[in-house]
């Protein structure tokens, strides 16, 4: 089935997922941008980047079937509430932990588990996705804001735009690093050649590390990373855009058979309360699992 859309004054110099969205608002943005690049929606009869600005009178054709709808449902799931209080929680996400369903994970998450625990979540990501503020990918451990409500959700989303929320993160980066700080800044957007993954460009989104060396082993750095932006995979990229991949990462480096995933750790948040203008800090030690790796590292010895 085939669904027809005119531009009109309105929606001039929309960009052409987002103006799809609007329409199909169930539909997630990495949804539609997938059905864009496989020729499934149309601007003008011609195939179009995603991000094209629409014009006075463009004819949109859209071929689409409605994946079928997923629920959220409430289920016990092993996390830390670091805390909460009416407006918000802070969350310690285990490794291994998918924050929100989607098609391929319909049940085991976050959301699921904060649903079981938490009576009151906003409403503004929909469904799928209430309370979730900001995300870790799976296999990235650590400290989460998550919304109790829409004023709190508006609030510290703006605070994160507005680069007012101090996030930090510590990771096991492969190799020796031998600067004691950096500043990486570049360009990401999707892996032209693999699409799970994220890749330094000259076009896509800004995005802004920065990064101390805390200590030096053999053949591993431990790193402390403060992100301006917070674009998906972003550490994750970044480590292997200097040539220092995650430790444990598959997608960007090498798998280790002792480790269930990437050794990154979100340990340290800071942030004003959305309400009250209280300042809050948070941090949390690393979780066994990463200690005990650093642990058994040879000492770093010039």
């Amino acid at each position: 089935m085939i669904t027809k859309f005119i531009v009109n004054v309105d929606d001039v110099g929309k960009r052409l997922d987002k103006f799809i969205n609007l329409n199909f608002p169930d539909f997630s943005r990495s949804y539609i941008q997938s059905l864009i690049e496989q020729g499934k929606i149309l601007q003008n009869g011609k195939i179009v980047k995603t991000g094209n600005r629409l014009k006075i009178n463009d004819m949109i054709d859209v071929e689409i079937e409605k994946p079928k709808p997923i629920l959220a449902v409430a289920e016990d799931i092993d996390f830390e509430i670091v805390y909460q209080d009416d407006d918000l929680l802070v969350i310690n996400k285990p490794q291994g932990l998918v924050v929100h369903p989607c098609s391929t994970t319909k049940n085991g998450t976050l959301v699921n588990g904060l649903l079981a625990k938490v009576h009151n979540l906003s409403g503004i990501n929909g469904i799928l996705r209430p309370g979730i503020v900001h995300r870790l990918d799976k296999d990235t451990s650590g400290l989460m804001l998550v919304a109790k409500n829409d004023f709190a959700h508006k609030k510290l989303a703006e605070m994160i735009k507005n680069k007012e929320v101090e996030r930090k993160y510590l990771a096991l980066l492969s190799g020796v690093v031998w600067d004691n700080s950096g500043h990486i800044e570049t360009f990401l957007s999707r892996d032209k050649k693999d699409r799970k993954k994220y890749a330094v460009s000259k076009s896509g989104k800004l995005a802004i590390s920065n990064f101390n060396v805390v200590s030096r082993f053999e053949k591993a750095t431990l790193v402390e990373f403060s992100l301006v932006t917070g674009r998906t995979h972003q550490i994750r990229v970044h480590s292997a855009y200097i040539g220092h991949p995650v430790v444990g990462d598959c997608l960007y480096g090498k798998a280790d058979k002792s480790l269930k995933g990437q050794l990154l750790h979100s340990y340290f948040l800071k942030f004003k309360h959305p309400r009250n203008n209280k300042d809050f800090v948070f941090k949390i030690n690393l979780p066994d699992y990463f200690q005990s790796y650093l642990n058994n590292l040879k000492p770093f010895v010039l």
